[in-house]
Parts: structure tokens; C-alpha cells; sequence
């Protein structure tokens, strides 16, 4: 496994980290349980999760499942680096007005503790901002976070969804303030979705925020089943998207073959190459899809593969505003 420190922090994270999102609605308890073992015994030390994930009715599922795990012991806890999210609805009646999804300091402090109690812990290494609230001072915000850190319940903090001006602001908030200020950004990047090379990679890297890409396979439309029709698969219920992209998707699958490389894996390995990012985020449901995964840590891609890369998901042009304008 290959490690790296989570922005400007002296945390040292694992190159992929390891998305739970499916533990609950997709993937039961037992299978969770051995990816989650599996991941530890690969290396993989980062595990990312949030409140809601469960979603709906059950929103908490995941974080209580990652919480009996680590209530098995065996260092399981000790040798992790926990980050979970807060924003939206958890459904608690006895939020009231409160309940709706934003940020506030009564919503971190609530919502922190009910964290800890399902995930079995008494602190958490990132505790992130699911989105933006503009609503919401940074006074505000970095004063409850303050708090939290001086407790010693949370060790960073992290953003999920902020633009580059966001980014930007809130950094500039959090210097005026003496405090540390956020160490990482989760943002949607891909090969089909690269548009944060316009903005949030570059304000990211330069103000200290390690980048964690969401949904670096774009939902299954960069796996290496993509283009067939497989019962049940993720790719299969994407079928409008994947004729969408379908001369990419073939091109890709093409070049892939070339490398003997699956999609997903020569993805992720892209993905990777950029030096503002610190890990993909990957979501198996499975352990065999968990154990695909770990072979984008061992594809090199040079700057032929790169370009032609380039050429069949054409990006922005690089970072603005030389991308569009002199």
C-alpha cells in the first residue's frame, strides 16, 4: 500500500480509502465485515463514511455497522483513520426546526454525537461538511469546530462539495482565526467529470486541502462492465448514460485492452495521477469487487497513455482562468 499525508496534515492516509456507502442498503452486515477486514490487511488505513449513509428511515446503518466492527477489537479501531461527514436530515424528531439539512453549531455538536455513539468511538481523525451552507458564518462554524478539536472528539476538518471560492473563503476565515482550517476537500472527479480542474484542484492544492474524488468510476460508467448488460450490475441501470458516452466508452475499453488493463482500474490510476489528490474514494459492494480495486496502485501510466486519455475525455484545458482566457 502506498501512503501520503492528508493535505497539509500530518496524517499519513492510504492511497485509496475506502468508501462504506454501501454497508447497509446494498451490502449486508457479514460482507461488510470482510471487506472491512480485508481492506486493514491490504493496507488500506482511510475508511470514509457519513450520518445519513443508509439513507432515509435508516439513515445512521452505516456508521452503527462500521461501529460493531469495531467493537470486535483486535486493533481494528487503533489502526483506522476515520472520517465521517454531517449535513443533512437524520430524521430526529427532537431537532424540530432544526432538522433540515444545513450546517450550524447546534447541528455539528448534535449530529457529532451521535456519531461517536453509533460508530463505538470517542473521537473521529476528519469530520466533514457533506456540502456548503452559505447561510451559515464561518464565525459560526469555526468556533463550534474549535471546540470539538480542544474536546479532542475530532482531529481535522474536512469539506465535501465547496467550490474553489468556498475553499478559499473558509481558509481565509480559519487563518484569521489562528486555527488549522480545513485539510481536505471530497469533490466528484473522473474521467467524465472534470470540470474541478478548473477551480477546486488548484485552490485545493495551493491552500492545503488534500483532494479525496467521489465517484471516480462515474456510478459503474468506467467500470470494466460498462458496456455490457449484466443482471443486477450497477452499469446496468445506467443505460441511457453509457449510450451517451458509448464512442468514448468503446475507445476507452479499447485502450485498456491495449495496457491489459480493466477500465475501473486504469481509471482510478488516473485519477490518482493528479498530484492534487490524496486517494480516490472506492465503494465496492462486494469483496471481490474491494480486491479489483487495489490493482490501480500498480498501473504506471505515462504520458503517451495520458494524452490519449486526454483525447478520448477531453478535460477543461487545465486550470482557469488560462484555460479559457489569454
Amino acid at each position: 500500500m502506498l501512503y501520503t499525508a492528508l493535505g497539509k496534515s500530518g496524517m499519513q492516509v492510504s492511497r485509496l480509502c475506502l468508501g462504506t456507502m454501501n454497508f447497509g442498503p446494498a451490502t449486508d452486515e457479514k460482507e461488510a465485515f470482510r471487506i472491512m477486514d480485508t481492506a486493514l490487511d491490504a493496507g488500506v488505513n482511510f475508511f470514509d463514511t457519513a450520518n445519513v449513509y443508509g439513507w432515509g428511515e435508516n439513515a445512521g446503518l452505516t456508521e452503527t455497522i462500521i461501529g460493531r466492527w469495531f467493537k470486535q477489537g483486535g486493533g481494528r479501531r487503533e489502526k483506522v483513520i476515520l472520517a465521517t461527514k454531517f449535513y443533512g436530515s437524520m430524521n430526529d424528531p427532537l431537532d424540530g426546526p432544526n432538522n433540515e439539512a444545513g450546517l450550524s453549531s447546534y447541528k455539528l455538536r448534535r449530529h457529532l454525537e451521535a456519531s461517536l455513539q453509533r460508530l463505538q468511538t470517542d473521537h473521529i481523525e476528519l469530520y466533514q461538511m457533506h456540502h456548503v451552507d452559505p447561510a451559515v458564518t464561518w464565525d459560526e462554524l469555526w468556533g463550534a469546530f474549535e471546540v470539538a478539536v480542544h474536546q479532542g472528539k475530532i482531529g481535522y476538518v474536512g469539506s465535501s462539495n465547496f467550490a474553489g471560492w468556498q475553499i478559499a473563503e473558509a481558509q481565509a476565515a480559519a487563518k484569521s482565526r489562528h486555527f488549522l482550517g480545513l485539510v481536505s476537500e471530497q469533490h466528484k472527479y473522473s474521467l467524465t467529470c472534470r470540470l474541478p480542474e478548473l477551480e477546486v484542484l488548484p485552490a485545493s492544492q495551493k491552500l492545503g486541502l488534500g483532494v479525496i474524488p467521489w465517484s471516480p468510476l462515474d456510478g459503474g460508467l468506467l467500470g470494466r462492465n460498462a458496456l455490457k448488460k449484466i443482471e443486477g450490475s450497477r452499469s446496468g441501470g445506467n443505460a441511457e448514460r453509457v449510450e451517451k458516452y458509448r464512442s468514448q466508452l468503446e475507445q476507452f475499453a479499447e485502450l485498456c485492452q491495449e495496457l491489459g488493463e480493466p477500465q475501473d482500474s486504469v481509471a482510478l490510476a488516473w485519477v490518482l495521477k493528479n498530484p492534487a489528490v490524496t486517494g480516490p474514494i472506492i465503494g465496492p459492494r462486494t469483496l471481490e469487487q474491494f480486491e479489483g480495486s487495489l490493482q490501480a496502485l500498480e498501473i504506471e501510466l505515462d504520458e503517451s497513455i495520458m494524452n490519449r486519455l486526454d483525447e478520448i475525455f477531453p478535460g477543461p484545458g487545465g486550470a482557469a482562468p488560462q484555460a479559457y482566457a489569454w
